[in-house]
């Protein structure tokens, strides 16, 4: 069965760094597409980077320049690293996996196997 689990979250200032992973196991991990996404109390899942299954990556424009989503493929681990963070990136953050290439990168329809989440918190 495929299985992703989120790790990395925490609570810290305006301004630092995280390092978000997610290590998969259960499926072929280098021909998925795997995304990051978030979701804060009241609002929907946004789409925060994506990267497809033939490597080419995207992001939403709130975190352009200070996010960066990479894949390791010999360690079947996707991983979010997280700079000058701002208290609007407060968010339960989930890694997303789909078996192939998506159309819409940042579409939570078009993943469906889920991490459990981990949370983000950013004070000012």
């Amino acid at each position: 069965a495929v299985n992703l689990v989120d790790s990395g979250g925490g609570s810290l200032q305006a301004g630092g760094s995280l390092r978000l992973s997610c290590p998969g196991s259960g499926f072929p991990f280098s021909t998925y597409s795997m995304a990051w996404f978030r979701q804060s109390p009241g609002n929907l899942r946004e789409g925060v980077a994506a990267v497809d299954s033939d490597d080419s990556t995207t992001y939403a424009d709130s975190v352009k320049g200070r996010f960066t989503i990479s894949k390791d493929n010999s360690k079947d681990t996707l991983y979010l690293q997280m700079n000058s963070l701002e208290p609007t990136d407060t968010a339960m953050y989930y890694c997303a996996a789909y078996p192939g290439p998506v159309v819409s990168d940042l579409a939570a329809y078009e993943y469906n196997y889920w991490g459990q989440g981990t949370q983000v918190t950013v004070s000012s």
